[in-house]
């Protein structure tokens, strides 16, 4: 490990608690949730009724076929996630399927995190609007 990360107070690291590992954690932001798509990552968000954001990746095997290359951006879409925590919705669980083609950089990948995450938690949170009012019209 470099010195820098020894230095990094714990607290800045990603706790097990915010990552979606279970298979229908998964299912249920892709059925439930909003997706937004941009140049290097589509993220799926919908709420999870805690108080904090999670994170899900999505690399899949046959867009990014050598392993090297799709560690390569879970780890550049980690890092965004954990630097971009609190520019993230809170209470959310984030999705993000990585568009085939090169690898983003880190800058690139903060902001449309970011951008995008809002975009689908916006079009989320507006979905469930309509619900409600459909429902009280009834």
């Amino acid at each position: 490990m470099s010195p820098a990360k020894d230095t990094e107070p714990a607290r800045s690291r990603l706790r097990a608690a915010e990552h979606l590992k279970r298979t229908g954690d998964f299912r249920h932001v892709y059925r439930n949730g909003n997706r937004a798509r941009g140049e290097w990552m589509t993220v799926a968000a919908c709420e999870n009724g805690l108080d904090r954001t999670r994170l899900g990746l999505s690399v899949g095997r046959v867009a990014w076929r050598r392993a090297v290359r799709r560690n390569r951006v879970r780890r550049i879409f980690r890092e965004a996630f954990r630097l971009e925590r609190a520019a993230l919705p809170n209470g959310v669980d984030l999705v993000l399927i990585a568009v085939p083609g090169s690898a983003p950089d880190l800058d690139s990948a903060r902001q449309e995190l970011v951008k995008l995450a809002n975009k689908a938690w916006r079009r989320y949170r507006r979905k469930i609007e309509e619900r409600g009012r459909e429902a009280s019209e009834t």
